[in-house]
């Protein structure tokens, strides 16, 4: 028998097993090629490298895994020749690996820009991918990329993805959105919520989503009152002051943004009252009075009069009336205001003026005038007198001096003499008035010249009616003529006064 010496043939290459390659399964690739003498194998692996795997017609993968996917071809050789397989292939399939997550863009993110999140995972078969934020679901498909058109605040969070296969899946690591934004409208509160008495603390607090974080400026009507990085504003002791409208304005750099008004409302007792009386002049007997009385307080207070020293209260309400005042009303009353906080009360004294208490002061002022009047007539007097003694020392000056009373009879004018009768009676006449209201009014003058007289009227008249004129007069004259000279004037007798007071009878 005659034996042929051959190269290798064609070597032939086979897989087990020959059904899905899963990783971590166990694959042996086998390499077969006619020869003579007998061929040595070697294995290789496409991938530019030629390093040998294997010098074995077998090559076996114990634990397969991914990486080792790929074309694997055998060389069969011997002293004759040498010949490389057709390549055969080797498919791992294995689940997902760790997805990576990215955004973009990658630097500050504002409300209203157009952002995309993308994850992707190494699998075989490829794998489908579901987004989430926080643990609600948004997406799930091939592609591994989410999209914002204009991203919002609401947008912002936490969010990672799912990558799997029916191999298996897995979760990728969290990624946080950071969306940058004004802020939005504050939201106020007061605490306590419940009424607020005046006294108690008071915490004003506001709150506005925005980011970065926001700075408060708390606003009483326009007036500023806190800015910073403080949310709330306290009052130890609130006041009655303190009530009114509140607001608190948000800003950051992106924008700003004022809360809706919150309102203060301080409950307190009543304030010291203030009380007036109309009118407000003299009150005469008969006339209508009213009394006002009001009071600051929250909530309105309630008004009660009394008068003192009485118990029963005399009228409820701010006015109290008198439609006809009288004496006996005259006295002190106080007014009480009150509500559910507290009772503060003030005084108010009232007093009627009578007609009698009127003529009084007319003859009080009457007597006044008159005294004042024969007090200028004594000094007048006095001085003509001394006058008189210093241009004629040798004589002695006749110091007589006649008070006369006027009477109705006409023999007591017929017997004075010629220079008498030139002494010119001098009249003082008081009438009173039966109206209390009538003013009342006084003139004195002094005159140098002879013939001026010196006079004094009081009078006192009743509206617009015409009563008599009262009047009272003293009137000096001396019995010369007026082109004598002074030493003559002095020689004569000294001037007469003369005075009558009487009362003319009411009608």
């Amino acid at each position: 028998m005659v034996v042929t010496s051959d190269g290798p043939k064609l070597p032939s290459v086979s897989v087990s097993p020959s059904a899905e390659i899963e990783e971590g399964s166990s694959v042996t690739l086998s390499c077969s090629s006619d020869a003579n003498p007998a061929a040595n194998y070697t294995w290789y692996k496409e991938n530019g490298n030629l390093k040998p795997l294997s010098e074995d017609p077998q090559l076996v993968f114990s634990s397969l895994r991914s990486s080792d996917s790929g074309q694997y071809q055998c060389r069969a050789q011997n002293k004759l020749g040498m010949k490389t397989s057709k390549s055969i292939s080797i498919d791992v399939k294995y689940g997902p690996k760790l997805p990576s997550v990215s955004v973009s863009p990658s630097a500050e993110i504002e409300e209203g820009r157009s952002v995309t999140l993308s994850c992707s995972s190494d699998a075989n078969p490829a794998a489908t991918y579901t987004w989430y934020k926080e643990k609600q679901q948004l997406l799930q498909g091939t592609e591994g990329s989410y999209h914002f058109t204009s991203i919002s605040s609401e947008d912002r969070g936490i969010y990672y993805c799912k990558s799997e296969n029916q191999h298996g899946h897995i979760m990728s690591s969290s990624l946080s959105v950071d969306v940058q934004y004004g802020p939005k409208l504050p939201s106020v509160s007061v605490s306590p919520s419940a009424e607020i008495e005046e006294g108690s603390s008071v915490t004003l607090s506001c709150s506005s989503d925005a980011n970065p974080a926001a700075n408060y400026t708390w606003y009483k009507g326009n007036q500023t009152l806190l800015q910073g990085l403080k949310d709330t504003y306290h009052f130890t002791s609130i006041s009655s002051e303190d009530r009114g409208i509140y607001y608190c304005k948000s800003e950051n750099k992106y924008s700003q943004i004022n809360s809706t008004s919150v309102h203060i409302d301080v409950q307190y007792g009543p304030k010291l009252p203030s009380v007036s009386v109309s009118p407000s002049a003299e009150i005469e007997e008969g006339s209508s009075v009213t009394l006002t009385c009001s009071s600051d307080a929250n909530p309105a207070a309630n008004y009660t009069w009394y008068k003192e020293d009485e118990d029963s209260p005399k009228a409820s309400g701010q006015i109290f009336t008198i439609t006809d005042f009288r004496s006996e009303h005259s006295g002190n009353y106080y007014c009480v205001a009150q509500n559910s906080r507290g009772r503060r009360d003030s005084t108010l004294h009232l007093t009627v003026v009578s007609g009698s208490m009127t003529s009084v002061a007319v003859g009080s002022i009457t007597a006044i005038s008159l005294g004042i009047i024969f007090l200028s007539a004594f000094l007048l007097f006095r001085r003509k007198r001394t006058s008189k003694q210093t241009t004629e020392p040798g004589e002695r000056p006749d110091n007589r001096a006649q008070i006369n009373s006027v009477s109705d009879s006409p023999s007591a004018a017929a017997q004075k003499t010629p220079a008498e009768q030139e002494q010119e009676l001098c009249y003082a006449t008081v009438n009173f008035s039966k109206n209390q209201e009538d003013p009342l009014y006084s003139n004195i003058r002094l005159h140098r010249h002879q013939e001026d007289p010196l006079y004094s009227n009081i009078r006192l008249h009743r509206h617009q009616e015409e009563e008599d004129v009262d009047y009272t007069t003293v009137q000096f004259k001396s019995a010369s003529a007026a082109t004598e000279s002074r030493s003559q004037k002095a020689a004569e007798d000294s001037s007469a006064v003369y005075s009558t007071v009487s009362k003319k009878p009411r009608m």
